[in-house]
């Protein structure tokens, strides 16, 4: 299976009793395959991404439609306290699942590096081999999602042209982005994700001179639209059980914007300069984000547009998934600003195509994370000369490829349906790479060296439990909908729980097939390989030194 033997697995295990011996490596950077000649045969990654690059790509890379356009749908649906409530539970929760990644991502930040190889490394292969997968497949189905969203929105100026021009135009422009330069990829990202920031800030903006009236037709907002039509829409049953299954569908229906976004980082851990410097801070940054663009954000959109607006309404009923059915379009039409909406849709294109570029890039790097780890053909290990592996990235632009079923009406609901599915693979995620995190930290902890961790996120481990059940009921509730009476139809319960037999029958699969341990213990984790080279790059690592207050800012951001 994928080149990848019996011998293989239990040699992933196999450590001696008493702990792994450090192993030494002949390069400056930090591999995790133990096959040199093969590392010779198909090349390795490259450390092209910059500190700048690395923390405008946190900031802002998969900010996409989830945020510009996708909330109008849960502002509709549940009200404004819902929306906002949700986006502050889940921001909170991304957060934890932000500095958990960072913790690993610093430790070791290898070539190669993803959560499938931390699971492999510190729980066992055969949850490696299913999440390996499952994050391969939800990435490139976000990248087929973003394209669509990118098309469509294309769509808002010009009808002449057939979709599928558009489509073919934005999926080939990410191709090429990817495929060569992983340098292209950041710098690119940078400037995407650049505009994206400071298009949300002046929404921001926008949205506080609205509330205090300062608008062309000077009508004082407040939280008028919380008092009416009101700050709930009970949900499938009256009073306060209606208002609680609101909050809990705008919980499912918000984690769209955020899924998968931080593994974007420790994807890029082992194509980052000076990995032990530029992750934490990344990490750091990440709250900021949170507060600012997704909290502050939806709390602009309860102010600006009444959940029951005509043009809200009619915008997402019509499914076109343009800047009509964006919130904050709806919200600068009330207030009388005229063109405005060009502009909103200009950066709602920018950030669909930038997390497209950005998913992309995820999705590559997950399965060569898997041909490193044997998990996949080993020929996905290629790489071309600047550190890209190029046959990852054709593979998976091949699977987004299913982007062509939006093409045609009645192809669009099954494109959906896979979309819907890729939120509960997230989830999924999460959870599985919270579990691996705790047990990172207990082998550290056998091995009484949990203090000399690089990065130390506040709250641990509690938080990360706290997150790990939070995320694990609201898995097995995303569907509840459909248990109502009268509500059952069977591609809604599939689409709501269909992914978990998947991940299980992959990794029960794997484990009967390769016989592989339920988990390894903590006095078989190997959590010295690669700490040595990592050690000596951090060493090498000569921070920049501000020479004036533009550079301390700048130094700052970047």
């Amino acid at each position: 299976m994928f080149g990848f033997t019996k011998h293989d697995a239990e040699k992933a295990f196999a450590n001696s009793e008493d702990g792994p011996v450090p192993e030494k490596s002949s390069s400056d950077d930090i591999q995790i395959s133990d096959d040199a000649a093969s590392d010779e045969k198909y090349g390795t990654t490259q450390r092209g991404l910059k500190s700048r690059h690395i923390q405008l790509i946190a900031l802002g890379g998969c900010i996409g439609t989830g945020l510009f356009v996708g909330t109008g749908a849960t502002l509709s649906t549940t009200g404004p306290a819902p929306l906002f409530m949700s986006f502050v539970v889940i921001s909170a929760v991304v957060w934890v699942v932000m500095q958990t990644i960072a913790e690993l991502a610093a430790y070791i930040p290898a070539s190669g590096s993803s959560v499938p190889l931390y699971v492999k490394r510190y729980v066992e292969p055969s949850l490696a081999f299913a999440a390996g997968w499952n994050y391969w497949y939800a990435y490139a189905m976000l990248v087929a999602s973003e394209v669509s969203a990118a098309a469509v929105v294309i769509g808002y100026w010009t009808n002449p042209v057939p979709v599928a021009v558009w489509l073919t135009i934005v999926l080939a422009t990410i191709v090429m982005l990817n495929i060569f330069v992983v340098s292209w990829y950041g710098e690119s990202e940078f400037w995407f994700a650049s505009i994206k920031i400071i298009g949300i800030l002046g929404l921001i903006i926008l949205g506080v001179i609205l509330f205090f009236g300062g608008g062309p037709t000077h009508d004082r907002l407040g939280f008028r639209y919380w008092q009416k039509p009101g700050a709930f829409i009970p949900f499938a049953a009256p009073g306060n059980t209606g208002k609680f299954l609101a909050f809990w569908t705008a919980l499912v229906k918000s984690g769209f914007a955020f899924i998968l976004s931080p593994e974007l980082i420790v994807l890029a851990a082992g194509e980052t300069e000076a990995p032990r410097r530029n992750i934490p801070k990344a990490a750091k940054r990440f709250v900021y984000r949170l507060m600012v663009f997704y909290i502050l954000g939806t709390l602009v959109i309860s102010v600006i547009v009444a959940s029951n607006d005509d043009l809200l309404l009619q915008g997402i009923s019509s499914g076109e998934g343009n800047a009509g059915a964006s919130p904050y379009v709806v919200g600068i039409k009330r207030a009388g600003i005229r063109s405005l909406d060009h502009v909103i849709n200009a950066v709602i294109l920018t950030s669909a195509w930038s997390a497209g570029n950005s998913f992309m890039f995820a999705g590559s790097r997950s399965l060569y994370s898997l041909a490193l780890t044997g998990q996949a053909p080993k020929i996905l290990r290629t790489c071309n000369k600047h550190g890209v592996p190029y046959l990852c990235v054709a593979i998976t632009s091949l699977l987004a490829c299913l982007v062509y079923l939006s093409v045609s009406s009645g192809s669009a609901n099954v494109f959906q349906w896979f979309v819907n599915i890729t939120t509960i693979s997230g989830y999924i995620a999460w959870i599985i790479l919270l579990i691996t995190y705790l047990r990172f930290r207990r082998a550290l902890e056998f091995n009484g060296i949990l203090h000399e961790r690089p990065y130390k996120s506040p709250g641990q481990p509690y938080v990360t439990y706290f997150a790990l059940v939070f995320l694990t009921v609201l898995t097995l509730t995303n569907g509840f909908q459909v248990f109502f009476p009268g509500k059952f139809t069977a591609s809604s319960f599939l689409a709501a729980y269909i992914t978990l037999p998947i991940v299980l029958a992959l990794y029960l699969g794997h484990k009967v097939w390769f016989r592989t341990p339920l988990f390894v213990r903590a006095h078989k984790i190997d959590v010295y390989t690669g700490r040595e080279e990592a050690d000596r790059l951090e060493e090498m690592d000569v921070p920049p030194v501000a020479k004036n207050m533009v550079e301390k800012v700048w130094f700052w951001i970047a």
